[in-house]
């Protein structure tokens, strides 16, 4: 029987077909580049930690570089009692590996009332912390997360032994304006941090308006970017608040 291809059953049958298709291979298609991806991600994450550390890496070296300097990868609760600790290879399929914490994720879920660096409700979640040794050094990296001007905007701190000068940062956005709240990703704004000290008590850390006076306890932040500017001394304060207290349990 000759198939009537002007009809609508016809056009009907053929637009489910096509998009039972098309359908089946966008899902294939992305689950078989899903491994790629978290690889892509967890080298990317690498380079990040390491970074803070002031060690260029690339992803092409970045598991090499991070066995090399990161020689405990630890977890800590809402109190500051640690909970998880790993060594060795990363596997991304151990949800007990504290590098494997989505910290994004569960800054989303979780966030703050704006001008609360208490996490007040997230005393549920768990933090991860990298032990990195460094020309005979312990350094201490620790993540942290927060929002910027136009979406969200993230990094890595990393502390030297006593737990109270920044050895060096890192940090990244998604959507800041190019040439200004972008900006802390590069350079000139992170080294900026190198040998400041955090204070005694919250605020631990301020980054001011552009051109202003700073002290050991500060940076001079982003010109024209002072609301991301602003999201970094804000992620910084809440998330050290937590780590603050590891440190002063472990004193």
């Amino acid at each position: 029987m000759e198939v009537n291809k002007n009809s609508t059953f016809y056009t009907f049958t053929f637009s489910i077909i096509m998009v039972v298709i098309v359908g089946a291979s966008l899902a294939y298609t992305s689950l078989s580049l899903k491994p790629l991806q978290k690889a892509n991600a967890a080298d990317k994450q690498m380079v990040d930690v390491l970074g803070a550390i002031q060690v260029k890496s690339s992803r092409s070296n970045a598991k090499a570089d991070f066995q090399k300097y990161v020689v405990e990868r630890i977890s800590i609760d809402y109190n500051g009692n640690k909970v998880n600790s790993k060594t060795g290879d990363v596997v991304a399929s151990d949800a007990t590996d504290p590098f494997n914490i989505d910290v994004k994720k569960d800054y989303r879920a979780n966030k703050p009332a704006k001008g609360d660096i208490s996490w007040g409700n997230a005393n549920e979640l768990e933090f991860p912390l990298y032990i990195c040794e460094k020309e005979s050094d312990t350094l201490f990296v620790i993540p942290v997360v927060g929002s910027g001007l136009w979406g969200p905007i993230w990094g890595y701190v990393a502390l030297n032994s006593d737990n109270q000068t920044i050895y060096g940062v890192k940090f990244d956005h998604k959507t800041e304006t190019p040439g200004l709240g972008a900006e802390i990703k590069e350079d000139f704004f992170s080294v900026k941090f190198d040998g400041k000290t955090l204070s005694e008590a919250a605020p631990y850390f301020s980054v001011l308006k552009g051109g202003s006076n700073t002290d050991e306890h500060s940076v001079d932040g982003i010109t024209g970017g002072t609301i991301t500017s602003k999201g970094v001394e804000e992620m910084m304060n809440r998330t050290l608040d937590i780590y603050k207290k590891f440190f002063e349990s472990e004193a």
